[in-house]
């Protein structure tokens, strides 16, 4: 009897526990998934909504250097093939050096003892041509000129502002590491409709073709909302992405989106820092259409600003009123990566970039195979 009744008691305890356990995990969302992502209640402004994604998991990333960084600093030079003569320290390379001014391909250089962070869709400004970074990639610490694909952003101009090239100008918030006050410039981070041409079309007439639709959309938004008509001709009087997007009325358009996810997620991120916030879920007119997820929160934190404008760029020209993204929708879009092609690119001892292409959708995920790593350093996924 007494045995029967201390069964049952067990019995009793397990199932109160599996209901506090499952009260838990109600109070603080849904459980993490087999990939250790969990994704959030979303932040929505205007027609952007991004959802909030924390990790099981999170790596070392402090030895990074970003792409920012390295320009700010002095310690990473890009240039235009013309210009790398004398940047080569073990003359190894003798592929890359070109005399003339290439489209598609500039020369760049890490000085730093510190291993580069690329990411595809940041735009470099300079040089005869506003560039924008095809591939995520690493370079090594103190590395010889390599060749960096890139496609162009800037199709009406092929005549040098500038040796090198440096930030954009564009400047952000306090939010993030390295921008305090807002008055460090930082390379701009295109929006994923550009993003998406560069990294899954890799074909410069498409992204050309999307520059000049992004720019007539701005322009059209940007003469409804102002009460100067000079604002939209002076957008369209320029071939640049990087200046459209620099615009002052461009700006003010986008912060309305920006701003307040910027700030709300950027606190929510110092809340989530020991669940490991590292990265996001984007939707935009009700549509989820990309993510961007880190190794870690202070990757998250270094990109976060520029990351939120691009997505903010995006839903500047979304006004159609449609159904609100959901959590499942979410969740399906950041735990679906299983593809019917994966295409790999790999630098030995360095990183390896693999390119999942699935049913309507491209994943790209970058993976340090630097000493003491070997985690995916990044991983974006578009919808086509």
């Amino acid at each position: 009897m007494r045995a029967r009744l201390f069964v049952t008691l067990i019995a009793m305890l397990a199932v109160a526990a599996t209901l506090c356990l499952n009260l838990q995990r109600v109070h603080a969302g849904q459980e993490p998934d087999a990939s250790g992502y969990q994704v959030l209640e979303p932040i929505r402004q205007g027609s952007l909504t991004v959802f909030p994604v924390v990790a099981s998991k999170s790596y070392p990333t402090g030895e990074f250097l970003t792409l920012d960084e390295g320009l700010r600093s002095g310690e990473v030079v890009v240039t235009e093939f013309g210009n790398i003569r004398g940047l080569v320290r073990r003359h190894n390379t003798p592929s890359i050096q070109r005399d003339s001014a290439q489209v598609n391909q500039l020369a760049l250089v890490n000085n730093s003892k510190r291993p580069l962070l690329l990411l595809a869709g940041e735009i470099v400004a300079g040089g005869k041509q506003d560039r924008v970074i095809g591939m995520d990639r690493i370079v090594p610490p103190e590395s010889d000129p390599i060749d960096l694909n890139v496609f162009c952003v800037e199709p009406g101009r092929w005549v040098a502002t500038s040796t090198s090239f440096g930030t954009s100008g564009a400047t952000y918030g306090s939010a993030g590491k390295g921008v305090a006050g807002g008055t460090a410039a930082s390379t701009l981070m295109a929006q994923p409709s550009v993003r998406a041409r560069a990294m899954g079309d890799k074909d410069q007439s498409q992204v050309w073709a999307e520059v000049k639709k992004q720019q007539q959309s701005v322009a059209i938004e940007v003469a409804g909302a102002s009460p100067s008509p000079a604002a939209a001709s002076q957008i369209t009087s320029t071939s640049s992405y990087a200046v459209v997007m620099e615009n002052k009325d461009v700006k003010q358009e986008v912060d309305k989106i920006a701003k307040p996810i910027e700030q709300n997620y950027q606190s929510l991120i110092k809340q989530l820092r020991d669940r490991k916030a590292v990265g996001v879920v984007v939707a935009v007119n009700g549509r989820v259409i990309w993510s961007d997820v880190f190794a870690s929160t202070e990757l998250l934190e270094k990109y976060w600003p520029k990351l939120v404008r691009s997505y903010a760029s995006e839903a500047v020209v979304t006004h159609v009123k449609g159904a609100r993204a959901t959590m499942a929708q979410a969740e399906s879009f950041l735990t679906d990566m299983d593809g019917r092609k994966e295409t790999i690119e790999s630098e030995p001892g360095v990183f390896r970039h693999t390119e999942v292409n699935g049913n309507g959708f491209k994943v790209f995920a970058l993976t340090s195979l630097l000493p003491k790593t070997g985690f995916d350093v990044h991983v974006a996924k578009m919808a086509e």
